[in-house]
């Protein structure tokens, strides 16, 4: 299965026969302390600089978020869109549990988007699939309901499958739909990496859907983060993970994916590992 999205100029694949996409998160206020305070005082410098460096790292699409606390969160969103479509021509993911706000953004956009995020909710399913359809975008559902969160791969799947039959009520195709397969702290729950990483095999066996993760969820509140979140990586891929929201910028995470897809037979001859290799020593001087 394939899912496309774009922006005015460049299209970005998201398939298990293509090159593993990474969906930059930087540009998100949750967690960062000074970006926050710069977006609360209408400083968008950093959000540019943060657009600029994720796509030369490599990211294939930019995550945007603009959830800042007492902000008119329409108009902002809005403002960081046409910032980042200002100095990067990567394809946009709109993060926003607004529908005001993602309608805004989406009226805004040339190409195909990606929405960040639809659930299993009636609420929330009824306001964001309706803008899916009407601006043709792709989106990330989430597999929990009213029930919460799940933490049995097998029930999160029932909720996907729901999420799945009401985006085709839409007329939505199952393709423009990516199942975020939830990555949640192990710190919290030993076993959640296990619960991940079997729901990945399940969607990928069972509906045949791309899949997603917040990939830094999986290490919050551990020490030596980088080193957890790119092995945690590379087991996702094997297990069938097709894009992450991840940092790009971190030298682990490019070499985790650019490494998992040459074992996964996605580089013919290794030619992407070795030209990146050959830029990052270029560069290194």
């Amino acid at each position: 299965m394939r899912t496309v999205v774009s922006s005015a100029t460049r299209t970005v694949v998201i398939s298990p026969d293509d090159p593993f996409v990474i969906i930059g998160e930087r540009i998100n206020p949750t967690g960062r302390k000074q970006l926050l305070a710069e977006m609360q005082a209408g400083d968008l410098s950093r959000v540019r600089r943060d657009a600029v460096s994720q796509t030369e790292s490599g990211a294939h699409i930019l995550d945007v978020n603009a959830g800042v606390p007492g902000a008119d969160e329409v108009a902002l969103l809005s403002q960081v869109v046409q910032e980042v479509m200002a100095v990067t021509d990567l394809p946009l993911c709109f993060d926003s549990a607004n529908p005001a706000a993602l309608e805004a953004a989406l009226a805004l956009y040339s190409g195909k988007p990606l929405i960040n995020s639809v659930t299993g909710e009636e609420s929330s399913m009824e306001k964001v699939l309706p803008l899916v359809k009407k601006y043709n975008a792709a989106v990330i559902a989430m597999p929990n309901d009213e029930g919460g969160i799940r933490m049995d791969p097998q029930e999160r799947l029932t909720v996907a499958r729901k999420i799945l039959e009401r985006a085709q009520d839409y007329g939505i195709p199952p393709e423009d739909v990516i199942i975020d397969c939830q990555a949640m702290a192990v710190s919290a729950d030993h076993r959640a990496g296990l619960v991940t990483l079997e729901t990945i095999r399940l969607v990928r066996q069972e509906l045949g859907n791309n899949t997603v993760v917040g990939a830094s969820n999986i290490s919050f509140g551990l020490p030596d983060r980088k080193a957890l979140n790119a092995t945690f990586l590379a087991m996702a891929i094997a297990a069938g993970l097709t894009c992450a929201i991840t940092n790009p910028n971190v030298a682990e995470i490019r070499k985790t994916i650019r490494a998992a897809d040459l074992f996964m037979g996605r580089d013919e001859f290794a030619m992407n590992w070795i030209t990146a290799f050959r830029a990052e020593q270029e560069k290194e001087g």
